[in-house]
């Protein structure tokens, strides 16, 4: 897939107030620890994640995604009225109808005229969405449109905890561990024609996309029932996540560059899904990138679904890690197992 009209505008985000830390959550769990014989300090060392943010309770996902979405505007000089298509793709969502994206554009008071929906893909929704509406523009279609999301972690931790301290199961410890990485935020990231701005940077150049479904099993969230109860869980095999979501990210990785025409050294920058120090790790290994080109934020911020990787690049550009004209790829990968990569010049 390759672009010719598109860019971003901007990306702006908005942070929850409530910081956790890993030895909180441990501290938590210490009676789990202690039946398992488990040290304490393993949830850092295992992913790299010193702390993430969790909303205060309550708190309702289209707030998140409205403030990220007021923040894109102003960025850019924008007004509501101009935005033509507008899409919430978190994970998380307010109900199974009507859409969030409803509440989102009615907080921000976008056109009537505008597409208005969500879209879920796993982690790889905000990407996704962009891919969406850049459709549209390359299309003619419409000139501007804008991807929100804000996930909340708090609640299933919550739940997954509580599930522990009654079962203190190793077998169910193995595969929750997954779930305390996970972090809070929302995101916005406004897609143009180039036509609202007199510096037109961002440049959505193209991407690739592969995906490998056989695995659609070892990641899940959602609604399990047993014994006539209904309750939320999270099951992620992380060892066959990271196996598969490495061999399926160089195999997109290859496609991508072959659809960009570029080669790895050709790459000023990276930003990446967040998940955690093995996978960025084995994820740069196998690709052959520096880790110089690479700019992390799981190790404050934890996984954030569909918020990691847009959040970070919003991050890197502010400390300047980003720079214009740099060749930067967008590596996004997604539970299912879906994997994403973008092409844009900065």
């Amino acid at each position: 897939m390759r672009y010719t009209k598109v860019y971003l505008d901007a990306i702006t985000y908005e942070l929850p107030p409530v910081v956790i830390s890993s030895s909180e959550l441990e501290d938590r769990l210490m009676p789990v620890y202690d039946a398992l014989h488990i040290s304490g300090g393993q949830l850092e060392a295992l992913t790299g994640i010193t702390e993430r943010r969790w909303w205060e309770q309550g708190y309702e996902l289209s707030e998140g995604a409205i403030a990220a979405a007021r923040k894109a505007l102003y960025a850019a000089s924008l007004d509501s009225k101009d935005i033509q298509a507008l899409i919430y793709a978190g994970v998380c969502r307010e109900n199974f109808e009507p859409a969030t994206a409803c509440r989102v554009a009615a907080g921000v008071g976008v056109n009537p005229g505008a597409a208005i929906y969500d879209i879920s893909n796993a982690c790889l929704g905000v990407m996704n969405g962009i891919l969406d509406i850049a459709n549209r523009i390359e299309l003619g279609q419409i000139k501007a449109g804008m991807v929100v999301s804000c996930e909340t972690a708090r609640e299933i931790n919550d739940i997954m905890i509580d599930r522990l301290l009654e079962e203190k199961n190793m077998a169910l410890f193995t595969t929750s561990l997954a779930t305390f990485t996970g972090g809070s935020g929302a995101v916005a990231v406004l897609i143009t024609d180039g036509s609202f701005s007199r510096s037109k940077q961002r440049r959505l150049l193209g991407g690739a996309t592969r995906t490998a479904p056989e695995f659609y099993t070892l990641c899940r969230w959602g609604i399990n029932t047993e014994d006539t109860k209904r309750f939320q869980s999270m099951s992620t095999d992380s060892v066959s996540v990271m196996k598969h979501g490495i061999a399926l990210g160089l195999e997109t990785w290859k496609e991508f560059l072959k659809e960009m025409e570029w080669d790895t050294e050709q790459i000023d920058r990276i930003i990446c899904h967040q998940v955690g120090s093995a996978h960025q790790e084995q994820i740069l290994k196998v690709l052959g990138i520096p880790k110089e080109k690479d700019f992390t934020t799981y190790e404050y911020m934890g996984n954030i679904g569909t918020v990691s990787l847009p959040i970070t690049a919003a991050l890197a550009e502010e400390y300047e890690f980003l720079q214009p004209g740099n060749k930067v790829g967008f590596l996004g990968i997604g539970s299912g197992l879906n994997c994403l990569m973008l092409g844009l010049e900065w």
